[in-house]
């Protein structure tokens, strides 16, 4: 009975030992992870900074700040768990690593497959922050671009948050990728009225529209014989964004309603024609009205 307790009381006492031989690890393993955090956030704020004044793209100075405040974990982290495992070398941590990369890339493809798609759209910059584009379904402002989101905010006021795998495979449609943006707005006139001076008119208007650009010019374009009208379409560029295009827009159609006023020229109903008769004179099922039927 002496002999167990004796035996109990020595591994007791070597696992005290141990755990007072690692201990000093441990601190300096948990004080390094500490350090960490603080010097990655200034890693990215100082990486941030740089990039702001060296770099034009937004984009690429988000993906300069994130590779920064990245790395310095990824070196924070090897760093203190050579201190906390004193026996774990560098070598044999990266090899692990290695390894066990293959099945963490299984468990995590969804997010590495983000990951990779978020680096790629910040390097190849199909569209920039502040962008106005149209991905799917969702239309609006990218506000941001995440190593794992795109995040948009949608014309009424919503957050869209859309994984970078989803973007990078989809139609992106960039509405403020150029300097101007042009607008088709259809009108119809009377078959009654001059085409010739009516589409003088309409260039003359839209050239005055407030927010309507020079360059280029304006066009008036007959485009087909509409049910009751004859129809017009006027081409007229402005600046990109979606307020500019509906301010512009909304005025454009004051203005041609003004001019066609004062012109007296009439944009019509439309207009639909019916006929009543009586069906059972044309029904070939009915005997003849001099036929008595015997």
């Amino acid at each position: 009975m002496n002999s167990l307790l004796k035996k109990i009381q020595s591994s007791f006492l070597e696992l005290v030992g141990s755990a007072i031989e690692i201990l000093p690890g441990l601190i300096g393993g948990l004080i390094v992870l500490l350090l960490t955090y603080y010097i990655a956030r200034l890693a990215e704020q100082f990486t941030s900074k740089v990039a702001t004044r060296t770099i034009r793209s937004q984009s690429l100075q988000l993906l300069l700040a994130r590779t920064s405040y990245i790395g310095a974990w990824v070196v924070g982290i090897l760093t203190a768990s050579v201190l906390a495992f004193p026996g774990l070398r560098l070598g044999d941590l990266i090899a692990a690593l290695g390894l066990g990369s293959v099945a963490i890339g299984f468990a995590f493809q969804d997010i590495f497959k983000n990951f990779l798609a978020g680096v790629l759209l910040l390097l190849q910059e199909p569209f920039r922050i502040n962008d106005q584009v149209i991905i799917e379904e969702y239309e609006g402002t990218v506000e941001q671009i995440d190593i794992r989101t795109t995040q948009i905010r949608t014309y009424q006021g919503e957050r869209v948050l859309l994984p970078n795998s989803t973007v990078f495979t989809s139609a992106v449609q960039v509405r403020t990728a150029y300097g101007r943006r042009r607008t088709d707005l259809g009108v119809g006139v009377d078959y009654n009225t001059s085409l010739p001076d009516t589409a003088q008119l309409l260039k003359m208007t839209i050239a005055e529209v407030e927010g309507v650009l020079s360059e280029p010019a304006p066009e008036i374009d007959l485009v087909s014989f509409g049910d009751s009208s004859i129809d017009f379409v006027v081409r007229y560029w402005t600046l990109p964004e979606q307020k500019k295009v509906r301010q512009v827009q909304t005025r454009a159609i004051i203005a041609i309603k003004q001019a066609f006023d004062r012109a007296d020229i009439n944009i019509p109903y439309p207009i639909r024609t019916l006929y009543f008769y009586d069906q059972q004179q044309f029904d070939d099922y009915l005997p003849p009205s001099g036929d008595s039927g015997s």
